[in-house]
Formats: C-alpha cells, sequence, structure tokens
C-alpha cells in the first residue's frame, strides 16, 4: 500500500482554491469540532500556540475522518521538528521566517528521505505508516509531502525570487503581520504601503506557477489576495471565532 493522497497538494496542483483557518486552541476535542465546519484545510499551529508532538498527534487524529486537510505549522524549520510532524502523519508542513534559497533546499531534504533528503527513516514503527502496515509507505512517501515555506521579513523578501525557484517548494505563505513588523509597520497590516507590498508579492508567486498563502480575516483583503492569485488562504482563526461569537452572545443579553 502506497502513502495516501495528498489531497490539499494535489488541489493546488491542478490550480484549485482552497480556504481555511488556523488553530490555536491546541485540543483534539476542538480540532474534531473544526473539522466538521467544511473548511478545506486546517492549520495547526505549532509556533505561537501552547502545541507540542503529543498535541499535533491528537488533533491529527480527530481530523482523520473529516474532509478537512491538516497543515502543521512547525516553531522553526529543524530537520528534528519536521521529521516528528511527518512521522506523526503530517502531509502538509508550514515552516516560519525563512530568509534565504539554502534554507528552502534544506527544508526540502528534511521532507524527503536518502538519497534525496535528510529525514530520518523510522516509519515502520510511526503512525504516519499505520505503524508498519503500509508496506509500500517509504518509497511513496516524498511525492505526498507538500512544503509551504513562509516569507515574513525583508531578508525574505528580498530574497523572494530565488526561494521560488527552489524545486521541491510548493507554496510561499506570506505572514502579513512579521512582514509589516520587519519593514517598520508593526500592527499595521492594512497600511496601504504594507497592502502593496504584501498583494505584489502575491504576484509575484502566482506568476512562477507555485501556491501564494495568506491569513485575513478581513474581507477586502481576503479579496485583494484572491485577485492577486492567492489560492490557499486562511480566512478565520478557531480563538477568534469563539471570542467574537461568546462577545457578540454578552452584548446581546447582558445589560448595558
Amino acid at each position: 500500500m502506497p502513502a495516501p493522497l495528498n489531497t490539499f497538494k494535489k488541489a493546488l496542483v491542478e490550480g484549485e482554491t482552497l480556504f481555511g483557518c488556523w488553530m490555536s486552541l491546541a485540543e483534539g476535542y476542538t480540532a474534531e469540532i473544526m473539522g466538521q465546519a467544511g473548511f478545506d484545510w486546517l492549520l495547526i499551529d505549532g509556533e505561537h500556540s501552547p502545541n507540542d508532538i503529543r498535541s499535533i498527534r491528537d488533533q491529527m487524529i480527530a481530523l482523520k475522518g473529516s474532509t478537512s486537510h491538516p497543515v502543521v505549522r512547525v516553531p522553526v524549520g529543524e530537520t528534528w521538528i519536521i521529521k516528528q510532524v511527518l512521522d506523526v502523519g503530517a502531509q502538509t508542513v508550514l515552516v516560519p521566517m525563512v530568509e534565504t534559497a539554502d534554507q528552502a533546499r534544506d527544508l526540502v531534504r528534511a521532507c524527503r528521505y536518502p538519497p534525496h533528503g535528510t529525514r530520518g527513516v523510522g516509519y515502520a514503527v510511526g503512525r504516519v505508516s499505520d505503524f508498519g502496515q503500509m508496506e509500500n509507505y517509504g518509497p511513496t512517501a516524498d511525492a505526498q509531502i507538500s512544503l509551504l515555506v513562509q516569507v515574513e521579513n525583508k531578508t525574505g523578501l528580498d530574497n523572494l525570487d530565488e526561494i521560488l525557484a527552489v524545486d521541491g517548494v510548493d507554496g510561499v505563505f506570506i505572514g502579513p503581520a512579521d512582514l509589516s513588523a520587519s519593514l517598520g509597520y508593526l500592527g499595521q497590516t492594512m497600511h496601504p504601503d504594507m497592502q502593496t507590498t504584501i498583494l505584489d508579492a502575491i504576484r509575484r508567486i502566482s506568476d512562477t506557477g507555485k501556491a501564494a498563502g495568506i491569513l485575513t480575516s478581513d474581507e477586502a483583503m481576503v479579496q485583494s489576495s484572491l485577485e492577486a492569485g492567492a489560492r490557499f488562504v486562511a480566512v478565520a482563526m478557531d480563538i477568534a471565532l469563539l471570542l467574537n461569537g461568546a462577545k457578540a452572545s454578552v452584548a446581546r443579553w447582558k445589560p448595558a
């Protein structure tokens, strides 16, 4: 039995636009609920949320029966972290703060088995191969891994064209918050200068044929990003959905 088809990767290759949601609550139970909402993909955030490899695994298990594809953001682009999230079942990995083509090439190798990469060969005892029951996982795994890299500071933006030229990088995600801070606009992602910069980057990514991604809950920015060519777009965050829903309920019923 070969590695399962990566439906997220296949959809991007076929030119589809996929809508997702950021998950920061770090709980399998909430992941299972979010998996019923109908998003094309759900981001399990290991960078800015209280996740570890066990909670990431639990959310992967919770999403096993969902049509929403799990994307795992690792906290940093280290080979050992990528190895762990792949072994617990992730097929699509998002890596923050990618600044150079050399860094991107190292990440590609981290996602591939030898002789083409540096991923440790431990799938026989991992969830990713159904604990060794998927006999042909190893030889077929590389083709089903999708690597997404985040460009979110001035250095990365300056090197964007070189990063885009790296074979094995399937998509580039523009991080609006960090990029704005790096360029002197901390907390001002909607500033006209930043909007111009962000949308120009999305167009440059799209023009190469690779998938461009972004996170924003601002409807106007979602639309502008889509028009610029973005194809994996996170349009909501679980924490914001919960908090805003709760505040709306309080405002509706609690006396002023």
